[in-house]
């Protein structure tokens, strides 16, 4: 029986460190020359197996620097409200945030959010930015808006986790949403810092949260997630 392309040993090999969780997402893989060395095989050979790794979404070659584990995919349908630490669970991972900045501002100073939420522009709104990440990796950059006539304070520490679950802890219902939009975008210079990017779309989902006051139903959030577009693939039903 003929044994394996020398480029798919090499493929193999690091496949099984990568999936056995030997290597982790953003590990940096050993360089060409050390491949080279380990297997006794040619530059060729070695850049073809991870030339096709990189093809497959298991690692990212970025020239100058080196080739690095990816995080798997998540696979997440349109319509779906599912949260973003439901999305690294789906992927064995676990969700993170880190709080980037927070103000209180009148609705004047974020026009977009304030015709989301119905405000006038002295209304006053929770605008906050949060870094998503996956087993401590960078994945998303959240912007999120709250109307204060809605929710008035905020315990800020709660930011640097998950905001749904301290809704949750509160006894705030969240989960009625609209106007739910998908887009790809490119990075500004400051995403690209935030999620460690250097290239690259990113995608963009946005929605209004509402929630029930006094009986009535009244628009709580408007939110923006930048994903890597790398490691998010949506779908479409049917």
């Amino acid at each position: 029986m003929p044994s394996r392309p020398k480029y798919q040993q090499v493929e193999e090999l690091l496949k099984e460190n990568i999936l056995s969780g030997q290597l982790k997402p953003g590990d940096q893989i050993m360089t060409e020359e050390q491949l080279c060395e380990r297997f006794g095989f040619s530059r060729m050979t070695i850049s073809k197996a991870l030339n096709h790794l990189s093809d497959l979404g298991y690692i990212k070659r970025t020239p100058g620097k080196g080739s690095f584990v990816m995080p798997p995919s998540v696979r997440k349908e349109t319509a779906s409200g599912r949260s973003f630490s439901e999305d690294m669970k789906s992927v064995g991972m676990v969700a993170g945030a880190k709080l980037v900045s927070y103000r209180v501002v009148q609705a004047g100073e974020v026009p977009v959010a304030m015709g989301k939420l119905g405000l006038q522009e002295m209304d006053l709104v929770h605008s906050f930015v949060r870094l998503r990440t996956g087993n401590d990796t960078p994945i998303a950059i959240n912007y999120t808006y709250i109307a204060a006539k809605v929710l008035p304070a905020i315990n800020v520490e709660c930011l640097n986790h998950s905001f749904y679950a301290y809704l949750d802890a509160q006894g705030i219902d969240h989960s009625r949403t609209s106007d739910r939009e998908l887009r790809a975008t490119l990075p500004t210079p400051e995403q690209k810092q935030l999620l460690g990017i250097e290239e690259g779309a990113l995608l963009c989902s946005s929605h209004v949260t509402y929630t029930m006051q006094e009986g009535r139903q009244a628009l709580l959030e408007y939110t923006e997630t930048y994903y890597n577009g790398e490691m998010y693939v949506y779908t479409m039903e049917g």
